[in-house]
């Protein structure tokens, strides 16, 4: 851990309002991508990555620095995400309507804007953001977390294995399986197929 994380860590502790402010601003993308990927509702990963964050204000000395503190953070995020998609499913509250929509909101995905170079190029993209955003919306939650931690967040399978709490061999299947129902999902798009 860095001079300058550990001085986060003290300054968090002692509840320092201008580290919190810190804190987000440095993992705020982040977390955000990682329910959104997760959730594939934008108000509702809002609303995770919001409790993350005072979780993680109000839970700062449970912090033990056996690791990095990205993947503390990052293992407190799948956890209130997958709380949450349990939460979701129980109240029946997940349909693709509404991803589908959540998805033309954001402009694809990531949320970031597009760059229109031309309308028929950029409706494709969308389209395939949205195609691949319900492919990974409807992967069981096991293999959906690691998908976007692996393949979204660009993490190592090592912090992916620290994160989730896995032997690195599910891991490595999981991600395996999962890439294969993603594959197999986004062909039968391609190919037309219903």
């Amino acid at each position: 851990m860095t001079e300058p994380e550990r001085s986060l860590l003290r300054r968090l502790r002692d509840r320092d309002e201008r580290a919190f402010r810190e804190l987000l601003d440095e993992h705020r993308d982040r977390v955000f991508n990682i329910t959104f990927r997760m959730l594939g509702n934008r108000a509702e990963a809002e609303d995770v990555a919001q409790e993350v964050f005072i979780t993680v204000f109000k839970t700062i000395e449970t912090f033990r620095e056996e690791s990095k503190f990205s993947t503390w953070l990052y293992r407190v995020t799948v956890n209130h995400t997958k709380n949450r998609i349990k939460y979701l499913s129980r109240r029946h509250q997940r349909d693709t309507d509404e991803l589908d929509e959540t998805s033309r909101e954001t402009n694809g995905a990531s949320g970031a804007p597009l760059r229109i170079v031309a309308p028929d190029r950029a409706l494709e993209g969308a389209q395939l953001d949205a195609l691949v955003q319900e492919a990974i919306a409807n992967l069981d939650e096991d293999h959906r977390v690691v998908v976007v931690l692996r393949d979204v967040e660009d993490l190592s399978i090592e912090e992916i294995c620290e994160i989730t709490g896995l032997p690195d061999g599910t891991v490595k299947s999981r991600l395996h399986r999962a890439r294969l129902a993603l594959k197999k999902k986004l062909q039968k798009h391609v190919n037309g197929e219903p």
